[in-house]
């Protein structure tokens, strides 16, 4: 069997990997374990959350499918951080687990170009002299040829699980590891680590005490994930919301002896920002309780997810330590919590395409990389099947920076820094996160998905439309004046004060504020416009459809949100476009491929080593790696010709 680009992995890289070389015309055979599990979501059932929500929106905007799927299977919705700015907002959505399963094995299914085959990848064929991949061999003896691969193995390779005493290989609870391809790459001299992660029992529906717990409602307004589908229309269930306690703390305390993360047992290195329910009670001991998020898996599923107590303690234990929270007294585990340690990829071995600088045409993505998280995955796989298929036909490399998306934040980040521990995407990670918002991703990325070859029937003229409206709306705000006496004496405009947005209009010391509910006396607004209005913190786009309701004739929430984020940021968005303008005259300096690092002279020790490892590919990227300094920099700049 000979393919033009083979994907090995089911899971969430492996998925937009695989639909981005068939839809772009390349055969592609996607190789995997258990065909049944295409898309599982292995621990939290959800999609999104803070920085995960702008990339799956990114995801989206580039034309790749998981935003898509969370829309038609979601079972509750929220915007995080709706206190706070919109820089630090992002959507997540709770998801019906076995519903988005099957919606990721519809989609692949549904590719005329993609193939699908169930079996276990355990090593490579290679040619001229070890340095290209030409295919893979595969458990039963098969051998499958392809002229670009992508590697998704995420926590299957030589996966290993743990509860209590108990420890088995696998990788995920039932499932098989991944045996042979750990030992290959280093064989090859691959830079191998361990990594862990783990995720908490699951218990019955029915043996929750929900009237002990806090509920938590889903947001009344609901929008998609994708910027090219239908308003979302799915059934919503609540979650709910407990804490632990000294009892359950003790419980734990008493029980560490026998946890494998305690023992030794588990030599990889576990997430820094998502720690076991162990990990929380030893590191916080002054903590005398700790949220425990109680959240369903599906409509027609009876299991409850546990979010906050990942553990690998002994099932007995789990129970002891369960059954002593609120609302769990009578728990019922279904799935007991467990343990996975896995072999991953150091990502420095990688270029900015995520293919490997050791092995032409090899391309890795996902949990591979060190990475933890499914949008990160999903992110990661669908850059790597878009340059696998750039590769095939020859093309540049279709590379994000930092100022563009999230995406181009983590990538770099993980070519550049590397990781000795799961990585998550933040916020506080992307320096240009005014732009990055996660409402204006289509915007930002609709020329890069015409670069990726990616756009659908109908995607140019939606989008066109959706700009030209906007353009209209905003051309509206600017004509429209408040006129005198439109709203009547003393008539107040706003409801109140956001917390989250600043005061930016020159005009504060003219108005008249209520101290009560902080509205403005609009009377000294007059002959004012509406744009001008609306950069005011206390006015909001509703405020201005009342007296004006053209503007939203035709326009959806989501567009007249992100006019009303650009009028009121476009201050700071102009100081931050000009951080990007040097952030890119940087990256704009090229460093050939062949830089023999030793010959410059004057750098440090340290420096040649870094870069010697790193093959920074601009100025801009071998300023960010750890210990080159502004004088090395300087001297890069000389050798290459720059002042």
């Amino acid at each position: 069997m000979d393919y033009e680009a083979l994907v090995v992995g089911g899971g969430h890289a492996g998925i937009e990997a695989s639909l981005a070389l068939s839809r772009l015309g390349h055969p592609t055979m996607l190789v995997t374990q258990n065909l049944d599990t295409i898309g599982q979501l292995s621990c939290n059932p959800a999609i999104g959350g803070l920085a995960k929500g702008n990339i799956v929106r990114e995801i989206d905007a580039l034309g790749g499918e998981m935003g898509r799927i969370i829309d038609k299977t979601m079972i509750q919705f929220r915007v995080l951080n709706r206190s706070r700015g919109p820089a630090v907002q992002a959507p997540r959505a709770q998801a019906d687990k076995m519903a988005y399963r099957l919606g990721a094995r519809k989609a692949v299914e549904a590719e005329a170009n993609l193939y699908l085959y169930q079996d276990t990848v355990v090593d490579f064929v290679l040619g001229d002299g070890g340095s290209t991949i030409e295919g893979v061999v595969t458990e039963r003896g098969g051998r499958i040829g392809a002229r670009v691969v992508v590697l998704t193995t995420g926590t299957f390779m030589n996966g290993k699980l743990f509860i209590g005493e108990w420890e088995g290989t696998g990788g995920r609870i039932g499932e098989m590891a991944a045996l042979g391809l750990g030992e290959r790459f280093r064989t090859m001299g691959f830079d191998v680590g361990r990594m862990k992660t783990g995720t908490p029992a699951r218990i019955h529906r029915r043996s929750i005490d929900a009237d002990q717990m806090e509920v938590q409602f889903g947001d009344e307004k609901v929008f998609g994930f994708s910027f090219g589908e239908d308003a979302v229309n799915r059934p919503m269930l609540p979650c709910y919301i407990t804490y632990t306690n000294r009892k359950t703390h003790e419980i734990i305390r008493g029980q560490l002896g026998r946890s494998p993360l305690f023992s030794g047992r588990i030599a990889g290195v576990g997430p820094r920002y998502c720690p076991s329910i162990e990990d929380k009670v030893v590191k916080f001991p002054d903590r005398e309780r700790h949220h425990v998020f109680v959240e369903p898996e599906g409509l027609d599923s009876q299991e409850i997810y546990l979010n906050g107590l990942s553990t690998s303690l002994p099932e007995d234990s789990q129970q002891e330590f369960i059954r002593s929270i609120p609302g769990l007294k009578r728990a019922q585990i279904i799935k007991p919590g467990y343990a996975v340690e896995y072999d991953y990829l150091n990502p420095l071995e990688l270029m900015a395409n995520l293919e490997s600088k050791r092995i032409r045409n090899l391309f890795i993505a996902g949990q591979t990389n060190g990475t933890s998280g499914y949008e990160e995955a999903a992110a990661q796989g669908l850059m790597a099947g878009i340059n696998a298929g750039r590769r095939l036909e020859g093309g540049e490399p279709l590379v994000l920076d930092r100022s563009e998306a999230y995406i181009g934040v983590l990538i770099d980040d993980l070519v550049t820094l590397g990781t000795r521990e799961p990585y998550r995407m933040f916020t506080s990670r992307a320096e240009y996160r005014i732009a990055l918002r996660h409402d204006n991703a289509d915007r930002r990325l609709f020329t890069r998905r015409r670069e990726a070859g990616l756009l659908g029937p109908g995607d140019i003229e939606r989008f066109e439309a959706k700009c030209s409206k906007i353009e209209e709306i905003r051309r509206l705000l600017r004509e429209r004046i408040l006129g005198k006496g439109e709203l009547g004496a003393g008539t107040r405009l706003g409801k109140g004060a956001p917390r989250n947005l600043k005061k930016t209009s020159s005009r504060q010391s003219a108005m008249v504020r209520d101290g009560s509910t902080g509205s403005v006396n609009v009377a000294c607004r007059e002959g004012e416009n509406f744009e001008h209005l609306l950069r005011d913190p206390y006015v909001s786009i509703e405020d201005l459809i009342k007296l004006e309701p053209a503007i939203a004739r035709g326009a959806n929430t989501d567009w007249l949100r992100q006019i009303e984020l650009d009028i009121k940021y476009e201050g700071y968005l102009r100081r931050e476009e000009r951080h990007v303008r040097r952030f890119r005259k940087m990256e704009a300096v090229a460093i050939p491929g062949e830089m023999d690092w030793g010959t410059v002279p004057g750098l440090s020790v340290e420096s040649r080593e870094k870069l010697r490892l790193v093959r920074p590919a601009s100025v801009g990227q071998a300023s960010r790696i750890p210990g080159v300094r502004s004088s090395d920099i300087a001297v890069i700049l000389l050798t290459l010709g720059r002042d």
